[in-house]
């Protein structure tokens, strides 16, 4: 098994590694009792939105954030029958079993280090990573994040069992598509992603029309890739996608961040991966973003232009927190993470764009 070069880059603020307040694990503490989904199918963002305020300086906001946000999630549901070997792949893809899966998880990562069990369980889960539009493997890759740039805290650990508890529960492949012309980037490839035809209801109906995508570089089957090649080209297609929010976001405004979002979390959680997986999560995060990108992208664009001043990323960071919107604050720490000009200025607009999460 190859080691692992890449660390991931460093956050501006005081990060999670830095966070000298217990703020983040007491908000996970607070977070683990409830369930990773309310009003049935809607996902908690709240471990996610957490992560990434402690992450950038902003501690202090947590708990008054998460008191107001706590206000519409739902208890934890029951636990009805053990996951076991023999029985798991048939509970894959259950939402009745959510609360199986975290128990399953939770006592896998109390047992085994927690490399060892994403390991093993990282290339099952990925044929479904469009499960629950893409929020399970987000919320994998913010915990991983944490865990690979701070101390392996009980509540750290445990929230990576929530996540992939919370993946393994909602695990739904793609349909298959065709590939049509291979596009050499990232960019050209989004581009020339077909959109679905009926743009008129949920996310489950949008993916069930897909039928093609370009053949890109990362797409299955166009040719062998190896670990750090798919490493750049994973980084390429996060940039892409942040970048063509700037110009395509107002399609819907709050599902199109899961086209750079989710092939985010895939890229913040390879540096804790076997290398010899990288290649196929390019591939399912092409896929991910491709497919959001179908069900949600406008018919035209829409030219934006990055204010004249252009702010630093503390300050874009300052106005998403205050914003207070929990996709808001995921999609800017993702475009920092980019972190150029047009990523800030599609981090901007995304605040424009997005309805503020009043806190009172």
């Amino acid at each position: 098994m190859e080691t692992n070069p890449v660390q991931p880059p460093a956050a501006p603020g005081a990060g999670a590694a830095g966070d000298r307040t217990g703020t983040l694990d007491e908000a996970l503490d607070r977070l683990h009792v409830r369930g990773p989904e309310f009003v049935g199918w809607l996902s908690n963002h709240g471990p996610m939105a957490v992560e990434a305020l402690v992450r950038h300086g902003r501690a202090d906001t947590v708990h008054r954030w998460l008191d107001r946000y706590s206000e519409r999630l739902e208890e934890m549901p029951e636990v009805h029958t053990p996951i076991t070997p023999e029985n798991w792949f048939a509970a894959l893809g259950d939402p009745r079993r959510i609360a199986d899966w975290a128990v399953h998880f939770e006592r896998e990562t109390a047992e085994r280090p927690w490399r060892a069990v994403l390991a093993e369980w990282w290339p099952r889960l990925l044929p479904g990573i469009a499960g629950g539009a893409t929020h399970p493997v987000i919320r994998v890759g913010h915990a991983v994040r944490t865990l690979l740039t701070g101390e392996e805290t009980a509540p750290r650990v445990r929230e990576l069992a929530h996540a992939l508890g919370y993946w393994a529960a909602r695990h739904q492949p793609l349909p298959p598509v065709r590939a049509l012309a291979p596009v050499r980037s990232a960019a050209g490839a989004l581009a020339a992603v077909p959109a679905v035809p009926d743009q008129s209801a949920g996310i489950g109906h949008r993916l069930g029309q897909l039928i093609a995508f370009p053949a890109w570089p990362g797409g299955a089957g166009t040719r062998d890739i190896g670990p750090d090649e798919a490493h750049a080209l994973l980084r390429e297609l996060v940039t892409a996608s942040v970048h063509r929010y700037a110009t395509h976001g107002h399609g819907e405004p709050v599902m199109l961040v899961h086209a750079a979002t989710a092939p985010n979390a895939v890229l913040r959680t390879l540096p804790a991966l076997p290398r010899e997986l990288w290649a196929a999560s390019l591939s399912a995060a092409w896929a991910a973003s491709a497919a959001v990108t179908a069900a949600y992208t406008p018919a035209e664009g829409r030219p934006y232009a990055p204010e004249a001043a252009v702010p630093t990323p503390e300050e874009v960071f300052e106005r998403a927190a205050a914003h207070g919107d929990d996709h808001t604050i995921k999609f800017t720490d993702t475009a920092l993470d980019v972190g150029d000009a047009r990523a800030l200025a599609a981090a901007v607009r995304s605040i424009e764009l997005n309805a503020p999460f009043l806190q009172g």
